[in-house]
């Protein structure tokens, strides 16, 4: 898949890249090249040159070939087969910024509830790179018209690949659960933590990943990238930029217009490939639906081989999107509704959920205690590395080991340890019931339903004995599960096109599909757990949960309703 220019430097670039690797006095010997082609240079061609001892010619042969020739490499994977990946592809996964995605489990905490959930983000980012080259591969061959280079190709999947290189420990669980409870410190890093996305760091690792291993700009543009701007266009698609908001009326009406891109503004439905901000149809979730699917043992129904076949560019609105085929809307449904099974099933699982929870307590607990050697000899604690990619390369799901396995005498330690213990021990908190919302959950709700929990004895009012229970003894999580667009039908934001008009694009409603659809696409739970497990205890906890003023939800479920998967 290499660029027809690939092994092509320009002379000033190749002058650089000899300084670089020691060999400046030969620099002037190539100044006057417009082009130097890789493949040409041999010992006879630099004899030639006047480049003189033998060693000094072996020396710059051995720094051509650290970036030029690089053969592709298979990878053999349980879901996708035998990949075969650019040359620039297998440098990257060859990276410590890359390798540390080895020891980072996709599913975080869901390994500890479903025993084959043992994949990492390693395999996940590869088989990414690889779904985005086919994708794109497949609108070039389809729609020559559309411009795709072998240049662009090569930089979808190095987004696809490197996509996912800011996860921190336990993936979700970091972001979502510790880093907005961590203690910001002042200044920018502060700040930078009340807002901090995966997607932010993925950016920044990819940054210092090709900072770091100086030959990988070199060996870019020996396979025809153009840097900076390539770079700028990766990045771009691992984050898109956000959609402006216009104001159209004096009335404070606004509308969104199309996101600002600088790297391919004129292929703008490349960026809807690897993270498709527009309606959530990308690799990535082709990708991790298949592989979480295969390790938990849950089907998978959504077959991204049929919707790559029937992908399609179409002018939508002034803008070219990715379209399909109108029959695939079918596959599509099936797509939005494993998800929604997923995160049922295994993402928000009750247990997985609480042992989240817990893993998130212990690491703030031991949070300023953790401490990451980073840049310039600098140290970071666990919720600060976030600032400095040295520091952050080095913390992966490791750190759970290292508080668990902390010695007697670390008392620094000790509250993170216990808690840790506890979830090995299968001594979790114990889930009560959950309440399904009726509405939108505001943020003041769940301390007030900790209070009533508390507030809520088990007995009738007169008479009755407090049990000591109080509003720390409880666990209130919640869970919101829907089909990838909140409360609206996903289908309402993709376009489709006919076999006999494939350049007019058209929504479909979803009554014209099948009565049988849901009628509401999101909810929301409240989750209530027991801190205390001792039988006790975990009885009056109960109680208190079943006399919970109904105001709260039109139904509850019961622990005793619900099967405990890998409690």
């Amino acid at each position: 898949m290499a660029s027809k220019n690939s092994g092509e430097m320009s002379g000033e670039d190749f002058c650089e890249y000899l300084k670089e690797n020691g060999l400046e006095k030969w620099a002037d010997k190539f100044e006057e090249k417009s082009v130097i082609k890789l493949s040409e240079l041999n010992d006879g061609v630099l004899t030639e040159m006047g480049i003189d001892p033998p060693e000094d010619r072996q020396n710059i042969l051995d720094s051509i070939l650290k970036i030029w020739p690089v053969a592709p490499k298979v990878f053999n994977d349980p879901i996708h087969g035998s990949m075969e990946l650019h040359p620039v592809l297998v440098k990257i996964i060859d990276t410590p910024q890359f390798q540390r995605l080895r020891y980072i489990k996709q599913l975080g905490a869901g390994y500890l509830v479903y025993p084959g959930a043992s994949h990492n983000r390693f395999e996940h980012s590869i088989g990414v790179a690889y779904l985005a080259g086919e994708l794109v591969k497949a609108l070039k061959e389809k729609q020559p018209e559309l411009g795709i280079t072998d240049r662009d190709i090569l930089c979808v999947q190095i987004a696809g690949l490197c996509h996912d290189l800011g996860h921190g420990p336990f993936s979700k669980m970091f972001e979502k659960m510790f880093i907005p409870k961590a203690t910001c410190p002042p200044g920018l890093l502060g700040e930078k933590m009340k807002t901090w996305k995966h997607e932010d760091a993925s950016v920044e690792m990819f940054d210092h990943l090709v900072e770091s291993n100086g030959y990988l700009k070199w060996m870019m543009k020996a396979y025809g990238l153009k840097l900076p701007d390539d770079l700028v266009f990766i990045k771009e698609m691992i984050k898109p930029p956000a959609a402006e908001k216009k104001p159209i009326s004096k009335a404070s009406h606004s509308v969104q217009s199309p996101p600002q891109y600088k790297g391919r503004p004129e292929k703008s439905f490349l960026y809807e490939i690897v993270a498709n901000k527009r309606n959530g149809i990308d690799v990535d979730k082709f990708d991790y639906f298949a592989r979480d699917s295969y390790h938990l043992g849950i089907k998978n129904n959504f077959d991204h081989g049929s919707f790559i076949k029937f992908a399609r560019v179409c002018e939508v609105d002034g803008q070219k999107h990715i379209c399909t085929r109108d029959k695939e809307v079918n596959n599509l449904y099936d797509l939005f509704h494993t998800r929604y099974s997923l995160h049922r099933r295994a993402y928000q699982h009750k247990v997985v959920k609480i042992i989240e929870h817990m893993i998130a307590e212990a690491f703030l607990k031991a949070d300023e205690h953790i401490q990451i050697e980073g840049s310039e000899g600098r140290m970071f604690t666990l919720s600060t590395a976030i600032g400095d990619m040295e520091a952050y390369t080095k913390l992966t799901d490791c750190v759970f080991h290292q508080i668990l396995n902390s010695t007697g005498t670390e008392d620094n330690l000790r509250e993170a340890r216990e808690i840790l213990t506890k979830i090995v021990e299968r001594k979790h908190y114990r889930f009560l019931g959950e309440i399904r919302h009726k509405g939108t959950p505001t943020e003041d709700e769940i301390p007030q339903l900790k209070e009533e929990l508390a507030a809520a004895l088990p007995f009738p009012r007169e008479g009755a004995q407090a049990d000591g229970l109080t509003q720390e003894d409880f666990v209130v999580l919640s869970a919101t599960m829907d089909y990838g667009s909140g409360a609206e039908d996903p289908i309402n934001s993709m376009d489709f096109y006919s076999k006999k008009n494939p350049t007019q694009t058209f929504k479909i409603r979803r009554e014209k599909v099948s009565k049988l659809l849901p009628a509401q696409f999101s909810e929301t739970l409240f989750r209530v757990y027991s801190k205390k497990i001792d039988p006790k205890s975990l009885e009056a906890a109960r109680g208190h949960f079943e006399q919970l003023n109904p105001v709260w939800s039109d139904s509850y479920v019961d622990e005793s309703e619900v099967l405990e998967n890998g409690s």
